[in-house]
């Protein structure tokens, strides 16, 4: 929003000086991003009347002219401009005066005594651009017949105006007006503001136009009327061009300029359209497929209907019988725009709903000041006082007869009472308020409001879109209470150094020891892809949690899963080069849950446990003269987990998992004194995923649930025995189908005393016919170690437990000794 300093104060003069008054906008809320004078600086610059132009004896673009600067005596300046002529009034520079910087690489230009093809020059005719007043240097700088000669420059055209870049917030469409920031100011300074005044043109003419609204979601109100007899080619009031070219606009024509005017004062884009370029009635509607409508800005756009879902892809447009001649609210089109040919006009004010303007100009990839208001707000309740306004500058100017104003009310928003708190004021803001502090800052808002005890019922203005919830109304508090009055308080807390939870393993411990099995740490995005999460888990559709809003097409899925991104990561790797990866990552992931509640890890409907998943992939060993190169299996890295999970008691049983080798994949089971849980699952990728990832090998995989392998419970100190550990190997023959651990499960549920430890050592699985085994059988041999703490045991005891363990699996495994 951009604004001179002058138009500013007409509505409301505080007493603060142009320093003070940018720096009390900022404060609450309207960053002035920039603010400077109207001219840059310069000096002994007088507005001069040429009395002669004579031609230059020796050049033929030159002119000797004879000049009244108001010294009394007459100047002779030498100058080239095509439009130097007798009569005319001018800016001056006398000998002497400095020139902008930027006229002379950055260092001020001085004007001095000189010749030009021998004839003397006592100083410059200056153009505008000399001046820092524009890019025109085609020829001096015409002022008005009026103009005082003698007097400076600066002091009659204004030059040291300041000029405001204001940066609102999208939240603030209020001040995308010089009313609304009057508003603003007067609220801040307590200076009184005075609303512009101007009489409703009388009518004098029934023509009507008439106007059908197909779509509530699209206009919320429409007004217009028809004014006949106008004079284009009326010349802008200069006070207006000015106002308009310090506002960043560009003089264009009378009804152009009024209606730019009246949208940077009131905040409501008008458009006037050359009422008999239009055929029939007027209808306001979504545009239809594939119909084209050429511009203002010459571009000619092409607009979408409906999708197959009946749902809308573009913008509407106001249409005649032929065809659409406006985009909604963004611009109008070149069919019906006022030219100097125009003699009757159809003036339109219209609310159109930001739902359906929003993002619709970015299509067509410009923007314009009706969207950028339209989008996110404009006052419905002062459409037709904006049209009316309009009208009565256009009648003035032009000259014309208005018809009666068309009003149709249609969706206009219903602004609620809206409730602040004083106590929830003080805690958001952190001062002390009072309901004193609070009435008058309602008060200078102009906001309607009533006490209840200490809570505020403030009903919004229509002009506020942004007052909806309890926050806003403790934001416009702190805002003019002020920001830099509110005390700078640290927030104080007590330090604590609190001990490590002796139970529970830190998750940067696991960190660090796969580490030091040589993974590496990944981290990646919480989101994949629709196909990969499918791969991976076997979920369907339902199951899956999507993003309402993601960040790229690759990204529209809540991960179940870290396989997806380690196995993004692997792809990445190998096309740089590297043969051996070994990764890990650590991270949440994200499920439905029907029943999950509101606790620790988990909101209502959905479940986001941690969890620690690795791949590894490639040789087992780092290629090396000692051994042969092998690539990596299931038990390398089984063997990996039991280093990095250790003390704990882990356990594997062959299961099957949609992204694992149905014959080299298990799931992961804690053990523990009380019971057994499964954690997750370690195998070799699936084949047909293999071929879909298109790796060479097939990677090892790993997932498990954080939490319980953080879980170590408090260490129980024992004595070390003082008599000797004995050890014992039991041979079993067993069914090739009996996992090593079912015999395991079982000899430790017997618990018999003086067992430490039972390991497997041995499998032997003989050729056919060569062993007094059956083919289906296998030999497992188990090495027992047994310990009394007490006193050194003896055969009986030790036969007695052996032949209790040997009874254990014959039960159970159908096992017997070899």
């Amino acid at each position: 929003m951009q604004f001179s300093e002058s138009w500013l104060r007409q509505y409301v003069n505080p007493s603060l000086d142009s320093d003070a008054l940018g720096h009390a906008m900022t404060m609450v809320g309207l960053e002035v991003e920039e603010q400077h004078s109207v001219a840059p600086a310069f000096t002994k610059i007088v507005i001069a009347q040429i009395l002669s132009a004579e031609q230059h004896p020796d050049a033929d673009r030159l002119r000797v002219c004879k000049v009244d600067a108001g010294t009394g005596q007459e100047l002779q300046i030498v100058c080239g401009a095509p439009n130097a002529r007798a009569g005319i009034k001018i800016p001056c520079a006398m000998v002497g005066a400095e020139l902008p910087a930027s006229e002379a690489g950055g260092k001020p230009f001085m004007i001095k005594v000189g010749k030009l093809r021998g004839v003397e020059s006592q100083g410059m005719l200056c153009s505008g651009r000399e001046l820092g007043l524009g890019d025109d240097h085609e020829g001096i700088l015409e002022l008005p017949a009026d103009a005082p000669v003698g007097k400076d420059i600066r002091e009659y055209l204004d030059l040291d105006d300041q000029i405001f870049v204001i940066k609102l917030t999208p939240n603030k469409a209020d001040c995308l007006s010089l009313m609304g920031m009057a508003r603003e100011v007067s609220a801040i300074t307590g200076a009184a503001l005075c609303v512009p005044k101007w009489t409703p043109p009388s009518v004098s003419i029934d023509d009507k136009r008439k106007v059908t609204v197909e779509s509530k979601e699209l206009c919320g109100r429409f007004a217009g009327r028809v004014i006949r007899g106008v004079n284009p080619q009326a010349k802008t009031p200069e006070w207006i061009a000015q106002r308009l070219t310090r506002a960043g606009q560009r003089s264009i024509s009378a009804l152009v300029d009024l209606s730019n005017y009246v949208i940077l004062e009131m905040g409501q884009p008008i458009h006037v359209f050359d009422i008999d370029k239009l055929n029939g009635d007027i209808t306001v509607r979504w545009a239809k497929a594939g119909e084209t409508l050429e511009l203002l800005n010459g571009q000619t756009v092409t607009l979408q209907g409906p999708d197959s879902a009946g749902k809308l892809q573009d913008a509407g447009v106001v249409a005649d019988q032929n065809g659409s001649v406006a985009l909604a609210g963004i611009m109008g089109g070149n069919h019906c725009a006022v030219s100097d040919d125009t003699k009757n006009i159809y003036v339109e004010a219209a609310y159109w709903l930001p739902s359906a303007i929003q993002g619709r100009a970015r299509r067509f990839n410009f923007s314009t000041d009706a969207a950028h208001r339209f989008e996110r707000g404009v006052d419905p309740q002062n459409t037709v006082h904006c049209l009316e306004y309009l009208s009565a500058l256009i009648i003035e100017i032009c000259g014309g007869q208005a018809g009666p104003v068309d009003d149709q009310v249609l969706n206009v928003p219903e602004r609620k009472p809206v409730k602040m708190r004083l106590a929830r004021a003080e805690k958001v803001i952190g001062i002390p308020l009072t309901n004193e502090i609070v009435a008058d800052v309602f008060k200078r808002l102009g906001f309607e409001f009533k006490q209840e005890g200490d809570a505020f019922i403030v009903n919004p203005p229509s002009y506020r879109f942004d007052i909806e919830i309890e926050e806003d109304l403790i934001e416009e508090v702190a805002r003019m209470y002020g920001f830099e009055n509110i005390p700078d308080q640290l927030p104080v807390a007590s330090l604590k150094m609190s001990a490590k939870a002796e139970a529970k393993r830190g998750i940067h411990l696991i960190r660090q020891r796969l580490a030091l099995q040589g993974y590496q740490e990944a981290v990646n995005f919480s989101f994949t892809d629709l196909e990969s999460e499918k791969r991976l888990t076997g979920a369907t559709e339902k199951d899956i949690i999507a993003v309402l809003n993601p960040i790229a097409s690759q990204y529209g899925v809540m991960r179940s899963t870290l396989w997806g991104g380690l196995l993004g990561n692997l792809k990445a790797n190998l096309n740089r080069g590297a043969g051996r990866v070994r990764l890990f990552e650590t991270g949440r992931v994200f499920k439905r849950d029907i029943n999950a509640q509101e606790e620790a890890g988990k909101v209502a409907g959905f479940y986001q446990p941690q969890k620690i998943g690795g791949l590894v992939y490639g040789s087992s060993f780092p290629e090396q003269w000692a051994s042969p190169t092998r690539a990596v299996d299931f038990f390398d890295v089984k063997g990996d987990l039991e280093r990095v999970l250790d003390p704990l008691l882990f356990v594997t049983e062959a299961a099957q998992h949609p992204a694992l080798h149905p014959g080299r994949s298990a799931q992961v089971f804690l053990k523990s004194e009380k019971n057994t849980i499964a954690i997750g699952w370690v195998g070799e990728f699936h084949p047909g995923l293999q071929q879909a990832y298109e790796l060479p090998q097939a990677p090892v995989l790993f997932e498990l649930d954080l939490d319980p392998i953080r879980e170590l419970g408090l260490p129980v100190p024992e004595e070390l025995s003082k008599f000797p550990a004995v050890q014992r190997d039991l041979a079993l023959v067993v069914k090739q189908s009996v996992p090593a651990q079912t015999l395991l499960d079982a000899m430790s549920a017997s618990k018999q005393n003086f067992v430490r430890k039972i390991e497997l050592f041995d499998e032997f699985k003989p050729k056919a016919g060569s062993s007094s085994m059956a083919e289906n059988e296998k030999s497992l041999a188990f090495r027992v170690t047994l310990l009394n703490p007490q006193e050194t045991l003896q055969d009986p005891q030790i036969d007695a437990v052996m032949a209790a363990l040997l009874s254990a699996v014959e039960k159970k495994c159908a096992a017997r000794l070899r």
